[in-house]
């Protein structure tokens, strides 16, 4: 199973996986004006992966199968107040 990996100008680290070069199709409208115009990163053969850098590989398989594309987005970023505050000792009053 081919897909296309294209990159979003607007979002970073933000992809838009796809089952055929440049068939926008299935993807919504309202999404693709949000990702901005598609940057062509890769062509992936998914087939042959047992693994993706970022992504779950039977995610992305099964998305394509039944919506036609797959929307991978950055991780959040780490909240590092949090952690520090959850790693302090705690203080008794």
């Amino acid at each position: 199973m081919l897909c296309v990996v294209y990159k979003s100008p607007k979002k970073a680290d933000t992809y838009l996986f796809i089952e055929r070069r440049d068939d926008f199709s299935r993807v919504p409208g309202s999404l693709l004006d949000t990702f901005g115009t598609p940057q062509l990163a890769m062509i992936v053969n998914l087939a042959t992966k047992a693994r993706l850098a970022q992504a779950d590989i039977d995610k992305v398989r099964q998305a394509l199968r039944t919506q036609g594309y797959y929307l991978q987005l950055p991780p959040p970023p780490e909240n590092l107040l949090k952690a520090h505050l959850a790693s302090a000792p705690k203080s008794s009053s």
